[in-house]
């Protein structure tokens, strides 16, 4: 099992209505995620920055790299597009962490 953390921003006074859009995420989309092999997927955040960090379970044959091909998850950075920093295509402007330390 693979981790993947990253981080992303938020625009200012938006956090309850992106709250709001997760705790509404669409089935479809839980379902493209689990199919890629992602699973215990969490998005944290820094209420002061709003500064999101998210981690994420790989399987270790997971498709995660291609999500960013499917329909699902076009439409969903579209629908998310206004709330956060993202890049031309809408997809979230992520940086990647680096694990410096994990215990079981």
């Amino acid at each position: 099992m693979l981790r993947n953390a990253f981080t992303m921003q938020l625009k200012p006074g938006v956090i309850e209505e992106y709250k709001r859009r997760h705790d509404e995420i669409w089935s479809a989309l839980a379902k493209e995620l689990a199919n890629a092999g992602i699973t215990d997927y969490s998005i944290f955040l820094d209420e002061e920055s709003g500064k999101l960090f998210a981690i994420q379970k790989l399987s270790d044959n997971n498709t995660a790299d291609a999500l960013p091909e499917t329909a699902v998850v076009k439409k969903w950075w579209a629908y998310m597009a206004d709330l956060m920093e993202v890049h031309a295509d809408n997809s979230p402007v992520c940086l990647p962490l680096r694990e410096v330390f994990h215990i079981d």
